[in-house]
């Protein structure tokens, strides 16, 4: 059976943007065990859109025409949460005037969703076993066996085998959830979800807003893709609304983009996420960095030498003033890169005259740097195909193995070495 276009159908009808892989396979086994009565557990991080596929296997389900109830389990006190879910008889305790039905019995014949079912307290936990296991419930303050006909979706953000260990969740209980495990991935696993969820929520807020939509600069979209999104969709889109309302320009750089970014965050996009969970430096993401920090410092000098250059020339005090500047380029190490050091000196260069002598500037040599392309290009495209170029040299071409030099999966090699048309033979 052909399942693509079965999952681009659900993608509108649920409002699922992304064609990551992950995603996708996601999908299709929410689709696949719908139509059974099997429990379901969905893992994934917090804002990650678990909710989302409760909804799917709901709607695809014999039980779509039933009630569909949603609970967090961590916003519900302790003391509660068991008349929360099984009700209660009148008089079962101080405040109980009336009687109560709980959700298990109002939503006979549907699906209940627990959210955070990790944050469910040991008590309730028997209580629901007992449910999943027979069927049965009992109201609090009653002796009565009751019966129910109820799917149970359940999900969580935490690890539930070390909560078992820790014995903070039954073993028994976490198995007989588990039937069909689900796993949701966050947006740093998605490949370039990241940005069509960007160009989703900019449409969205310019109608909502009734302004016009934002979009992102070349190198805005690489901080954009690079970035970990510990807060995941519903962190982009709170960035997103944010930058549609606060910014009067409507293409967005680097430079704004980081300016709404976690400061103490920033420095994740030199980190990529493997599947299993483990970290790891990428020379791509750095260079990218120091190519950033390399082009403002440039454009700084550049600023600098030509605002001065009717004077004729910068004299040692006008250096000393500006130190840290020259220091910066001075100081700038490539060795991670694949760059040798570059030296104040050589880049103030024209030809094989330097333009430093005797700790002064002479600017009657600048004007033909002016119209002179730059040394080195610090065009971001040209340095990542470079890159994958010295990658696949080193590597006999085996992209395999290129790709781990790089840092990024196989799959996105391969689309890069498409884009930039690099011939393989």
């Amino acid at each position: 059976m052909n399942i693509l276009p079965e999952i681009q159908g659900i993608k509108q009808r649920f409002g699922i943007v992304g064609n990551a892989h992950l995603l996708n396979h996601a999908i299709q086994v929410a689709m696949q065990v719908a139509p059974t009565d099997m429990t379901v557990l969905i893992t994934g991080e917090s804002g990650s859109g678990k909710e989302s596929f409760s909804k799917i296997i709901h709607n695809l389900s014999h039980r779509k025409h039933g009630q569909f109830i949603a609970i967090n389990c961590g916003a519900i006190p302790e003391g509660t949460i068991d008349s929360e879910l099984f009700g209660h008889e009148k008089g079962s305790f101080t405040g109980a005037s009336d009687a109560r039905k709980g959700y298990f019995e109002v939503t006979n014949g549907g699906t209940i969703f627990l959210d955070e079912i990790g944050e469910m307290p040991l008590g309730t936990q028997a209580r629901l076993l007992r449910v999943l296991e027979n069927g049965e419930f009992i109201r609090v303050g009653s002796s009565k066996v009751q019966k129910t006909d109820v799917r149970v979706v359940a999900a969580t953000n935490v690890n539930l085998l070390k909560a078992v260990e820790k014995k903070k969740f039954r073993e028994d209980l976490y198995y007989r959830l588990n039937t069909v495990p689900i796993y949701v991935p966050p947006l740093r696993e998605r490949e370039e979800d990241a940005d069509l969820l960007f160009r989703k929520f900019a449409s969205d807020f310019s109608e909502k807003y009734r302004v016009k939509p934002i979009k992102l600069t070349p190198n805005a979209k690489l901080i954009l893709l690079q970035y970990a999104f510990p807060g995941n969709i519903r962190q982009l889109k709170n960035l997103v609304e944010q930058i549609s309302v606060l910014e009067m320009e409507r293409e967005i750089n680097e430079e704004t983009l980081l300016k709404y970014l976690p400061k103490d965050k920033v420095a994740s996009t030199a980190l990529t996420y493997s599947g299993k969970g483990e970290t790891d430096f990428s020379e791509r993401d750095i260079l990218y960095q120091v190519l950033f920090d390399l082009k403002k410092d440039m454009n700084e000098l550049k600023k600098l030498v030509f605002e001065m250059f009717k004077n004729g020339k910068i004299n040692e005090q006008v250096i000393n003033d500006h130190k840290d500047l020259f220091q910066n380029i001075s100081n700038t190490d490539f060795s991670t890169t694949g760059f040798s050091n570059v030296s104040t000196t050589k880049l103030l260069e024209q030809g094989n005259e330097p333009l430093v002598k005797n700790n002064t500037i002479e600017l009657d040599k600048t004007e033909d740097i002016h119209h002179e392309p730059d040394e080195e290009s610090l065009s971001i495209e040209d340095k990542e195909k470079e890159l994958i170029l010295k990658a696949l040299k080193k590597n006999n071409k085996k992209r395999k193995y290129a790709a781990q030099d790089l840092g990024i999966s196989e799959r996105t090699l391969y689309r890069k070495i498409k884009q930039y048309d690099i011939e393989e033979d």
